[in-house]
């Protein structure tokens, strides 16, 4: 009885070690896949804390010389303040964010609870668009835009997202929309409510999750969006940050490497600080997005 007691405790230490094993080499495994994912970011961030003539010459993550001219210099480098970049950006994003979030919450509804003719049809051309590649459309959106002369306004990055121009997110809340009983809009047309009290006091409270995690990507991806605002916005007046770092390169070799990182992680502040604030908003929606 005494050596099968014994037995038994050895193979569950054993058991006990392999688990404590493999789960410090999972650990591990996912410890270095995060350092390769963030070596470019913390690259940059050593790379804005050298002096220029170091950046390239040192290879490590750890500058020998810190400074922080860089910020300065970048700053002040282009004909306005780089904060006048900002302001920009900040514009047009924001005027992206609440154009998606009520053009696309108004166009969910619609799929999620009316019936109307072609209503299939319709839905399956609206998933279909997510599949046209921007650059199909830029030359036409272009011409039109041009025609209306809206070419250096911020009149083309934002208008659009107000006619639910983003069908990505538009399926993301009408999975989630469907989530939610249909009980609640019964009873509250019994009490005479319309589409439209139903919509605003009824659906939109309940979709907190799927608004959020629409505004937090509509932030990034329209802050980072480099292409359209190229296109559309020529004057240095109009620029966006991201068109405005891409003045920092210099096609002959003389790029001022030091500021552009040093503007380049400034950029990444309201990025970070918008998906910190809406982190948890975003895990729920995503997490109860389409469980039906």
């Amino acid at each position: 009885m005494t050596n099968k007691t014994e037995r038994n405790g050895t193979l569950l230490a054993r058991t006990l070690g392999a688990a404590q094993r493999h789960r410090f080499l999972t650990h591990l495994l996912l410890i270095g896949f995060g350092f390769v994912m963030l070596y470019p970011l913390l690259w940059m961030v050593s790379s804005a804390l050298k002096p220029e003539e170091l950046i390239f010459r040192e290879t490590g993550l750890l500058p020998s010389e810190v400074t922080l001219d860089n910020f300065s210099d970048g700053w002040g480098a282009l004909s306005h303040s780089f904060g006048h970049y900002f302001v920009n950006s900040a514009i047009v994003t924001v005027g992206a964010v609440v154009g998606n979030l009520v053009a696309c919450s108004l166009a969910a509804y619609a799929f999620a609870r009316l019936e109307f003719p072609l209503k299939r049809l319709w839905f399956a051309l609206m998933l279909g668009s997510i599949m046209l590649p921007l650059h199909a459309v830029l030359v036409p959106q272009y011409v039109l835009f041009s025609e209306l002369d809206w070419i250096n306004t911020f009149w083309p990055l934002i208008i659009p997202k107000f006619l639910a121009t983003d069908a990505f997110f538009i399926f993301l809340m009408v999975q989630f929309i469907r989530t939610l009983p249909r009980d609640l809009d019964e009873a509250a047309r019994i009490d005479g409510a319309g589409h439209w009290r139903i919509f605003s006091r009824i659906i939109i409270p309940l979709s907190m999750p799927a608004l959020a995690t629409t505004a937090i990507f509509t932030f990034i991806w329209t802050w980072n969006d480099f292409l359209s605002q190229l296109i559309f916005l020529t004057n240095p007046d109009m620029f966006t940050a991201p068109v405005a770092l891409r003045t920092f390169m210099d096609a002959s070799g003389n790029s001022s490497w030091g500021p552009m990182f040093a503007m380049s992680l400034l950029s990444l502040g309201p990025i970070f600080g918008f998906f910190l604030a809406g982190q948890r908003y975003l895990i729920r929606g995503i997490a109860t997005t389409g469980l039906r």
